[in-house]
């Protein structure tokens, strides 16, 4: 099952909805259960973090949390030295920006954001 489609159902339920008929559950239902809505208003925020997490994940550069090599390292501090920019520097290397600035305060290229 796809999480989206998931979502949809787990929403349709926390709402008190029979997500087969849309139909409303009758107060003897256990899905109108107090307790049961808010398991199920925890799983769907569980479920919409997951999905906004994975569509993160699509959007990162290839190399985002491959740790560095000691070459990749050294192209950096050269590249940095010559001139380039941070934002051409994470395109050269399929990193975030973050990571680059982040791995050049490690390296003490640069002392802050």
């Amino acid at each position: 099952m796809e999480l989206s489609r998931a979502l949809e159902i787990i929403t349709l339920l926390s709402d008190g909805i029979n997500p087969k008929t849309g139909e409303i559950f009758d107060y003897s239902s256990p899905y109108q259960n107090p307790d049961v809505i808010r398991a199920l208003y925890i799983s769907k925020g569980t479920l919409e973090r997951v999905i906004k997490n994975k569509k993160r994940e699509r959007k990162l550069p290839r190399n985002a949390g491959i740790n560095w090599s000691k070459e990749e390292e050294i192209r950096l501090i050269n590249s940095f030295d010559t001139g380039a920019t941070i934002a051409a520097l994470a395109k050269q290397h399929e990193r975030t920006e973050v990571a680059i600035r982040s791995r050049l305060i490690k390296l003490g290229k640069i002392t802050q954001y």
